[in-house]
């Protein structure tokens, strides 16, 4: 579908859609998480969906999270192995996110 806007035509675009590595359901990129790799021992939440870096999409509930941190399905996903320390905070940001189903 077209839009016609001062006299030039401009092409609507679809929402970016990403898939959350936990539960495989595919979403807009703005209703997920995206966790990004900067260098080999930093992840970190990359609020802004810009960052460089190789990037992970998650749900944002806590079930998703868990499920990635457990089944190691992020650390595939970012070609890293996450230390402690980054575990501990992933873990603590989960605290704020709603209980709810994905």
């Amino acid at each position: 579908m077209t839009k016609i806007t001062n006299n030039l035509q401009v092409k609507n675009k679809p929402a970016p859609r990403r898939t959350c590595v936990a539960c495989r359901q595919i979403k807009d990129k703005r209703d997920l998480i995206r966790l990004v790799r900067i260098r080999v021992d930093e992840v970190k939440i990359d609020s802004t969906g810009k960052e460089d870096g190789r990037g992970a999409y998650l749900c944002p509930a806590r079930e998703c999270l868990k499920k990635a941190l457990k089944g190691n399905q992020l650390e595939n996903t970012l070609g890293c192995s996450l230390s402690g320390e980054i575990r501990d905070q992933l873990l603590k940001y989960i605290e704020d996110l709603p209980g709810g189903t994905n």
